[in-house]
C-alpha cells in the first residue's frame, strides 16, 4: 500500500509539473528532460506556486498541512511559492454521521443516547483530521464534541513515512540541505501531527492553557474528561463571534483597537512567560466573547520553547526594539544561530539595513513578507542555522501579524510588545531572577541537605561503574546504529528503484499509446 501511494504521489507531482523545482540541480537535468518528453501533454500555463498548491490539495490533508508549515519557511522556498502555499486551507467536507456515531460508540462501549442526551448530526466544523458536532450531556450541559476521521491514523502515518523519505532526498541533492535541516523540519511536523491523532493530548493542551490563563484574559473551554477518549474529545461549548467578523464585533460595542493590543500581549505572554503557546491561531480558531475577551479553540498544535530559547528570543526582540543591532548580532552568535566566526560588524550592518526601514510604521505600511524574505536571504549569506523548534513560533507570529492587521491596521506592533518584554526580561536577570530561583528551589535544598554526603558517594560510585561499562555499551550502540543504517539504505534504495521503474513504465505506456 505504501508503494502504491508513492507511485500516486510521483504521478501527481509530474502531472502538475513539479519537476520545475529541480532544474537548478545539474545531475538531475537529464531526468527532467526525459520526464518532459514522457509527460508532453501537461499544461504549465499556471505559475509554479499555483501548480504546487493544487498538487498538495490533490494529495490530501497531510500534504496540505505540510504546505501550510512550509509557507512559513521562506528560507527554504522562493517568495512566490511561499505566498501561494499560505493560501492552503485545511477544510474538507464532513464525513457521514453514521461514522461519527460508530466512532463514539466504539470509543465508549455504549450507545450514543447513553452518552449524550442530544447530538446534532450536522457538523459545525470540519477539517482534515477531525470534525466538531454540538451536543448535550445527559444532565443537559451544552458541549462541543470533536471526533477523529475514520482510519485517519493509517493515512497520516503512511504519508509521513513518504515525507521523511522525500526530506532525505532533498537533503541529499541540495547543497543547502544541511543548513536548512529538511529532515528535522519534517520530524517536527510529524511530532505535531501525531499529537493531533490523540484527542486526549489535545484535551491536556487545552487544560494546560486554561491553567496558564487563570486570570481569564484568554477564555479556554473546560474539558469534560469523563467524556474524552483518544478518538473523542468533549469540551465546553463556547459562545462568541468569529474574530474575522469585524463589523459584527463593532455592532456589539467591542473596542477593536483594544482587542488588537490584547491579542499581541496574550501572544507574548504565552511565548515568554509560559513557553507554551497556541500554534494554530488563524481566524477560524479564535472567537471574541461579548465582553471583549478572546476565546481560543482547537488545541491540537501547540508550541513549546526552552528557557534558553525564550531568553535569546526576548533579547533579540528588545535589542531590535531599541535599534541595538550589534546586540542582535551578538545574541545570534551566542545562541549558535550563526557560526562563531561570523564577522559581527558585517552581520550588524546587514540587520540594520533590513530592520531600520520598518520602524515607526503601522502594520498597514509594513510588508512582513518582504522583511522576512530579506532576513532569510541574509541568513543564507551568513550561514544561519535554522532552528526547527522555532518554526511553529514563526508561523504563529505571522498569524498574529495578520490578525492585528485585520483588526487595526494602525496598531504599532513594536510599541505594543515592548513594555511586556521589558518587564519579562527584568524578571529573568538581576536580583529578581535570583530571588525567584531560590524561592523555587529552597524546599528541595532543605529536604535533601541531610542526604548530600550519601548522594555524592552514590554519584561517584555510579560514575565509576559507568566508566567500566562504557566500552560494552559503545560496541552495542555501534552495532544497533549499523543495523538501522543498513535498513534505512535498503528502504531508500527500494524507493529509488520504484521511482525509476515507474518512469520507465510511463515511457512504455506512452510508446504503446502512440
Amino acid at each position: 500500500m505504501h508503494y502504491f501511494r508513492l507511485i500516486y504521489i510521483i504521478f501527481v507531482a509530474l502531472r502538475f509539473g513539479l519537476d520545475d523545482f529541480i532544474h537548478e540541480h545539474a545531475p538531475l537535468r537529464p531526468l527532467r528532460k526525459f520526464i518532459q518528453i514522457v509527460f508532453f501533454w501537461r499544461s504549465k500555463q499556471q505559475p509554479r506556486g499555483v501548480r504546487l498548491r493544487l498538487a498538495l490539495e490533490k494529495l490530501g490533508p497531510i500534504f496540505v498541512k505540510f504546505g501550510q508549515v512550509l509557507s512559513t519557511r521562506r528560507d527554504l522556498l522562493p517568495q512566490d511559492v511561499a505566498d501561494e502555499l499560505a493560501k492552503l486551507q485545511d477544510q474538507v467536507p464532513p464525513f457521514a454521521f453514521a461514522n461519527v456515531q460508530k466512532s463514539i460508540e466504539t470509543a465508549f462501549g455504549l450507545p450514543l443516547n447513553q452518552i449524550y442526551s442530544q447530538f446534532d448530526e450536522v457538523a459545525v466544523a470540519s477539517a482534515s483530521v477531525a470534525q466538531v458536532h454540538f451536543a448535550h450531556l445527559l444532565d443537559g450541559t451544552p458541549v462541543a464534541v470533536k471526533v477523529l476521521r475514520p482510519n485517519i491514523g493509517m493515512v497520516i502515518n503512511q504519508d509521513l513515512a513518504i515525507l521523511k523519505s522525500l526530506a532525505w532526498l532533498l537533503q541529499s541533492i541540495s547543497s543547502e540541505g544541511k543548513r536548512l535541516k529538511p529532515q528535522e523540519v519534517v520530524e517536527e511536523f510529524a511530532r505535531h501531527t501525531q499529537h493531533e491523532l490523540d484527542l486526549t493530548l489535545e484535551a491536556a493542551n487545552c487544560s494546560q492553557l486554561a491553567r496558564n490563563f487563570k486570570d481569564k484574559r484568554l477564555l479556554i473551554p473546560e474539558v469534560y474528561w469523563d467524556y474524552c477518549r483518544k478518538e473523542v474529545m468533549t469540551m465546553q461549548r463556547m459562545q462568541g463571534t468569529p474574530v474575522s467578523q469585524i463589523d459584527m464585533l463593532r455592532a456589539k460595542g467591542i473596542d477593536i483597537t483594544k482587542l488588537a493590543h490584547n491579542g499581541v500581549e496574550i501572544f507574548f505572554t504565552q511565548v515568554f512567560r509560559d513557553g507554551f503557546f497556541h500554534a494554530d491561531m488563524h481566524p477560524g480558531n479564535i472567537q471574541v466573547a461579548d465582553d471583549g475577551r478572546y476565546i481560543a479553540l482547537d488545541f491540537g498544535i501547540m508550541g513549546t520553547l526552552s528557557d534558553t530559547d525564550k531568553y535569546y528570543l526576548a533579547r533579540n526582540f528588545l535589542a531590535f526594539f531599541n535599534r541595538d543591532y550589534r546586540d542582535v548580532a551578538v545574541a545570534h552568535i551566542e545562541s549558535s544561530w550563526v557560526p562563531k566566526d561570523t564577522n559581527i560588524e558585517e552581520l550588524e550592518t546587514s540587520i540594520r539595513a533590513i530592520c531600520e526601514p520598518i520602524f515607526n510604521k503601522p502594520l498597514k505600511d509594513i510588508s512582513f513578507g518582504r522583511t522576512l524574505l530579506s532576513l532569510f536571504q541574509m541568513s543564507r549569506r551568513f550561514g544561519v542555522v535554522i532552528q526547527p523548534q522555532l518554526v511553529m513560533l514563526q508561523k504563529t507570529l505571522l498569524n498574529i501579524e495578520g490578525l492585528g492587521r485585520d483588526l487595526d491596521p494602525n496598531i504599532d506592533l513594536w510599541q505594543s510588545a515592548k513594555p511586556f518584554l521589558k518587564r519579562w526580561m527584568s524578571e529573568q536577570v538581576g536580583w529578581r531572577s535570583v530571588a525567584k530561583s531560590l524561592k523555587k528551589e529552597l524546599p528541595f535544598i532543605l529536604k535533601n541537605a541531610p542526604q548530600m554526603p550519601h548522594l555524592v558517594h552514590q554519584f561517584l560510585t555510579q560514575q565509576t561503574r559507568a566508566e567500566q561499562e562504557a566500552p560494552l555499551r559503545l560496541a552495542i550502540n555501534e552495532l544497533i546504529k549499523a543495523q538501522q543504517k543498513q535498513a534505512r539504505w535498503q528502504k531508500r534504495l527500494a524507493i529509488t528503484i520504484l521511482m525509476f521503474l515507474f518512469i520507465q513504465l510511463a515511457f512504455l505506456v506512452t510508446i504503446f499509446i502512440n
